[in-house]
């Protein structure tokens, strides 16, 4: 299988473009993933010394907003490690030279520049990336964007789906407010979970959405980052397309196939961006996180597969996912 030219070139030559208390089971423990244990005092340690050294995260820390360091610390070294073990697995491997080459210069050192911090979660995890030996964090963007580039042209899934709260085309307000859709779009997907054939029903009584709705990861890779390409089959799920922007949309879907076993034809394709590529191999890594042997302090919060994320607590996961009961009846 032949992989476009122009992503194989994104991640080799501009990798760098996405920019740059007693725990359970182990006293000290911040993280346990497969045996590698991350302790409480190395993250503590990583947090002074962004205090020390980093602007941003001065402001974070008047803000009161540490905690979003400190899951961000966790979070990537629960990544780092079950990235390490699916680059072995799949083949994938860092181009020692490309590093070098990135690491000379050096992009991760010094403070975070103001404009990086202008979205705060991106400027969290960038700031974590500087917090980290930079060789380090900088094989893991490029192994993430090379994992990307190999599944991209032929990672596709079919599925059904309902939304709540979506913007409308004349730019109307939602009727529904973002807690009432969070609730209204969780309970739908424990329904489809239950039982999958609710979808048809709820679209012929005028619900918004559609079934047996194809997309090919390359067509949007905006949309291949989301957790809707990230579970198998018979899988039932909850999230926002756009939370920022679009705090009521909440989409509730059942995937009926995921497929990466041939290369996808289209003539809707779009170019990735790094930062596009980057996130769409750390969701390629989700089913990978749920196999792994992990175990995260409460006190950091708790494995958000939906986000990829740590969530402060179960009642702030930014969505479900559902293993669907049964067979998922097939389509008229």
């Amino acid at each position: 299988m032949r992989r476009p030219r122009a992503l194989v070139a994104v991640v080799a030559g501009a990798f760098l473009l996405a920019g740059c208390g007693a725990g359970p089971g182990q006293v000290g423990m911040a993280a346990l993933v497969d045996g590698k244990l991350t302790t409480i005092d190395q993250v503590q340690g990583l947090l002074n010394r962004a205090v020390r050294e980093q602007p941003f995260a001065r402001e974070l820390a008047a803000q009161h907003k540490l905690d979003l360091v400190g899951r961000e610390i966790v979070r990537q070294a629960v990544l780092h490690e079950v990235l390490a073990k699916v680059a072995q697995k799949e083949g994938v491997t860092a181009d020692a030279d490309a590093i070098d080459a990135v690491a000379q210069k050096d992009p991760l050192g010094g403070a975070l520049p103001a404009a990086a911090a202008q979205d705060e979660a991106a400027g969290v995890t960038q700031l974590v990336w500087r917090l980290r030996d930079h060789r380090e964090a900088l094989t893991d963007q490029y192994l993430e964007q090379k994992l990307a580039v190999k599944y991209l042209p032929s990672l596709t899934v079919n599925f059904d789906y309902t939304s709540v709260g979506a913007p409308s085309s004349d730019g109307q307000a939602p009727s529904v407010d973002a807690k009432t859709a969070r609730g209204e779009a969780i309970a739908k997907a424990q329904e489809y979970a239950k039982n999958p054939g609710a979808i048809t029903a709820e679209l012929q009584g005028g619900a918004q959405g559609n079934v047996g709705q194809q997309v090919p990861a390359l067509s949007s890779p905006a949309d291949a980052a989301t957790v809707l390409f990230g579970v198998p089959a018979n899988t039932a799920i909850a999230f926002q397309p756009n939370p920022a922007a679009a705090p009521t949309w909440w989409v509730t879907a059942v995937v009926r196939q995921r497929a990466t076993g041939k290369q996808v034809a289209t003539d809707q394709v779009q170019q990735p961006t790094a930062a596009q590529l980057g996130a769409i191999g750390v969701r390629l890594l989700q089913p990978y996180v749920q196999e792994a042997d992990y175990k995260i302090n409460p006190r950091y919060g708790v494995w958000d597969p939906v986000g990829m994320n740590l969530a402060p607590n179960s009642a702030e996961l930014a969505g479900v996912v559902l293993p669907v009961q049964g067979a998922i009846p097939a389509r008229p």
